[in-house]
């Protein structure tokens, strides 16, 4: 059994929920952080959905990728499917990822990208859209608000610059 490497963009970045052994900047080149996602479990409900994070298609994405040592490998993975997979909105794929903790390393990482079939697949949405939405929607691991911000404390907190998110988070702090 090998190790696994995880790559985190969103609330996996600041809220694993698994051990690891190693964490670090990296990133993911074809696919990009985006509000894409409906959420009607864990920030929303299907009342009242929330938007969460996705990878969709294009571009490149900086997050952190966490090392998972061989005998933590099958919990691990049991634990984000339960978690990313419950209404199966996300595909697990394994993307080759880049280390920039000055290494060089190049790794295959477990990543879960937005299903663009699937019926909570919002696309991008207008700023205006996913502030009415964010605002007024929460779920099983509390409000979306919280995730929003939270998420864009993380980003800043490890100087990862997501112009689209904190654009958001301006809208959705202001009084």
């Amino acid at each position: 059994m090998s190790e696994l490497w995880v790559f985190a963009y969103g609330s996996l970045m600041w809220q694993p929920g698994f051990v690891f052994n190693e964490r670090a900047s990296a990133a993911l080149i074809g696919a990009h952080r985006s509000l894409c996602v409906y959420s009607f479990h864990h920030r929303g409900t299907t009342d009242c959905p929330g938007l969460v994070l996705g990878l969709d298609q294009g571009g490149a994405c900086r997050g952190v990728a966490f090392r998972v040592a061989p005998e933590n490998r099958d919990e691990t993975l049991a634990y984000l499917r339960a978690r990313e997979q419950v209404t199966d909105v996300y595909m697990e794929v394994v993307k080759p990822i880049s280390l920039l903790d000055g290494s060089g390393r190049e790794r295959e990482a477990v990543c879960y990208v937005a299903d663009r079939g699937h019926p909570q697949y919002a696309g991008r949405l207008s700023q205006a859209r996913q502030a009415k939405l964010v605002r007024s929607a929460a779920g099983l691991a509390g409000s979306n608000l919280d995730y929003v911000l939270n998420t864009v404390r993380h980003l800043e907190e490890v100087g990862i610059h997501d112009a689209e998110l904190m654009a958001l988070a301006g809208r959705l702090t202001e009084t």
